[in-house]
């Protein structure tokens, strides 16, 4: 039986592992086909045309082949659009791609998160930096959206009471949104909370969410810090630390 062939597929790579002296194991995040993995065979050598087209937050067409958990690449070309990131702009990307990497299930398709995150990665490549925090709040929360882990927001999660726009609520791991107790660190006021609960069912849910985000930062971020290092796993993301440990030095 012929091994099934996908060209033309649009793509991103999320993480490259050693798997010989000239090849590499590639996790890639597809439109079509969500997060694969494939063998690049020869990458590493210096005559290797996927040498400088194999690399994270590039927009990429792939060609790929068979039916085994790790398939072949066959072709990669560079889409263009913008050049590799660097700095805190580069650190921002590959915490995108730490959490794909581990929310994520392989081979489960989510065309719509896929587009949410050729926005971000494009925000991250611009020159609008004040825009980068808030992008990275609408990734979160669609991410989380999109996997089932995040709760309404305009309800509270236990009871199902709808949000008094006035009071306060905090979204925490296991209790979703409930009422603020004195002990929290941050929280948002009901109406925020059905703000975001109305962008994220927005048409265009990237913008409308990123436009919401930006009323509400510094209340948001440690809340859905909290929760996906819940969700992770860690108490910290490595990608974070790193930044954690640069800024310290």
């Amino acid at each position: 039986m012929a091994t099934k062939r996908i060209s033309d597929e649009p793509a991103y790579v999320l993480h490259r592992y050693d798997w010989s002296e000239s090849s590499l194991i590639l996790e890639v995040l597809t439109r079509h086909y969500g997060r694969i993995a494939l063998v690049a065979k020869g990458v590493k050598r210096p005559t290797s045309s996927f040498r400088p087209v194999l690399l994270p937050l590039q927009p990429l067409h792939v060609a790929f082949g068979g039916d085994a958990e790790i398939r072949t690449l066959k072709g990669a070309e560079w889409m263009g659009g913008h050049v590799m990131p660097t700095g805190d702009a580069l650190m921002s990307g590959l915490y995108l791609n730490e959490l794909l990497m581990t929310l994520l299930a392989r081979d489960d398709p989510h065309p719509g998160l896929f587009d949410v995150y050729a926005n971000v990665v494009q925000v991250i490549a611009s020159e609008h930096g004040e825009a980068l925090q808030s992008a990275l709040r609408a990734f979160e929360l669609l991410l989380l959206r999109e996997i089932g882990l995040l709760p309404q927001l305009n309800v509270q999660t236990m009871t199902l009471q709808h949000l008094a726009p006035q009071q306060r609520y905090t979204l925490v791991p296991e209790g979703g949104l409930r009422q603020t107790h004195p002990t929290d660190r941050a929280s948002l006021s009901g109406a925020q909370w059905i703000a975001l609960q109305r962008s994220l069912a927005d048409n265009a849910p990237f913008m409308a969410t990123l436009r919401a985000c930006s009323e509400v930062m510094a209340e948001l971020k440690p809340q859905l810090r909290t929760l996906l290092n819940y969700h992770c796993g860690v108490t910290t993301l490595r990608t974070r630390q790193m930044m954690i440990d640069l800024q310290s030095l």
